[in-house]
């Protein structure tokens, strides 16, 4: 047999046996399709990949190919206004290229490649410059000025510079040479691994309300700018209906929605209403404040797991703008539910209702990922977090 080939195939989770070439958290690609995947276990004997799209069709003996990054996302202009699935591909795109349905190995680039944006640039030629400052500011909608942030573990001298207008998100604006006298060209976007926190400056005390826009949630339930809430009850209760309010209603600068394995009907709901909505405080369409990560149901269950992070990499790169952001993580339940079914096919010792034993950490490091910080650029920003939880067999008590 070949090297890097599949050795195993168990829904989402494929195995390749004795190799020795991955990474812990890399990201690869599986089969000939080239489907999207993430390494979650490494032993001499075995490498196991849990796959983010549909394995149907997958062969034993197929190539896995390394690629030595861990799951990213692109972040950068056109993320404002766009539908994406839980790995960031664009909904719209795939539809317009490949019809209704999502095929597999679909390389459909996250963002615009080839839409002009005007940019205006914010720094100087031999000025010196540090990570998570602007250089360089984007009307993203009519209502979200993006501004460009130097990458993180970046910081030197600017030794050219771009003159103010229309660049594409591939063009280089500005070049930085750094202390050990490398050369950093910096484009319009900037990838960022989901499941790594974007570095602050520190964080700030909770004190300032987020106003949900519902009376009756401020007056018994308020929740504070950069803190988490839970919206509880069992199925068909209407927690989904409560997040439409909040997104639709709260005064965050910007809306980060995540439909985490809901039901389609309920996505597309959200999609028509949210497309037909005017902002109450700018009489613009809301939905040039807002990025929608649609992971329905019926769409790969290990993709479920990397929606909610992608949404909240995205709100962490608004919030670093010095944007307060909103993310609506619905549900938090049925992400537990598809950690749970990933942990049952790597035969791993279930704990209390089968969920696997890492379920408490797991939602520990995602809802730390709230708070209202400093930035590195000196700003004040914060993330939020609304959660929806549906006990299991829809118990309240």
């Amino acid at each position: 047999m070949e090297k890097n080939t599949i050795y195993s195939i168990n829904g989402p989770v494929v195995t390749v046996k004795e190799a020795t070439d991955f990474h812990m958290l890399e990201m690869v690609y599986v089969g000939e399709d080239k489907l999207l995947g993430e390494v979650i276990s490494i032993s001499r004997k075995k490498t196991t990949i849990q796959v983010y799209e549909s394995t149907t069709g997958l062969k034993i003996g197929e190539p896995v190919y390394p690629t030595g990054e861990q799951i990213s996302v692109i972040l950068g202009p056109g993320i404002l206004t766009n539908i994406f699935d839980g790995i960031e591909r664009p909904l719209k795109d795939i539809a317009d290229k490949e019809g209704i349905f999502i095929p597999a190995g679909s390389d459909v680039e996250s963002l615009d490649t080839t839409k002009k944006w005007d940019v205006t640039i914010k720094v100087k030629m031999d000025q010196y410059v540090k990570s998570g400052q602007i250089y360089a500011t984007i009307p993203e909608t009519s209502m979200i000025e993006h501004r460009l942030l130097i990458p993180n573990g970046i910081s030197g001298q600017v030794v050219h510079v771009e003159k103010n207008g229309l660049f594409k998100i591939e063009d280089t604006v500005v070049k930085i040479k750094d202390d050990q006298g490398e050369i950093h060209q910096l484009k319009l976007y900037q990838k960022w691994p989901i499941k790594t926190p974007r570095p602050i400056s520190y964080r700030l005390p909770i004190s300032i309300p987020l106003v949900s826009g519902q009376r009756v949630i401020d007056t018994l339930f308020p929740i504070a700018k950069g803190g988490t809430a839970a919206v509880p009850g069992g199925f068909g209760t209407g927690k989904t209906m409560m997040q439409h309010q909040f997104a639709k209603w709260c005064d965050a600068d910007i809306i980060v929605y995540v439909g985490c394995g809901e039901r389609g009907n309920e996505m597309t709901q959200v999609l028509e209403e949210f497309s037909e909505l005017i902002d109450p405080r700018t009489n613009k369409p809301l939905l040039e404040r807002t990025v929608l990560i649609a992971n329905t149901s019926n769409m790969p269950v290990a993709a479920r797991e990397a929606s909610i992070y992608t949404g909240v990499a995205i709100a962490e790169y608004y919030r670093d703008m010095g944007y307060h952001v909103a993310v609506m993580a619905d549900s938090t339940s049925r992400w537990a539910e598809a950690l749970r079914e990933i942990s049952g096919r790597l035969e791993e010792m279930p704990a209390e209702e089968g969920f696997p034993a890492y379920l408490p950490s797991r939602i520990s490091q995602f809802y730390e990922r709230a708070g209202y910080v400093k930035t590195l650029n000196d700003e004040d920003g914060s993330v939020s977090i609304i959660g929806a939880v549906s006990p299991q067999g829809a118990r309240l008590f």
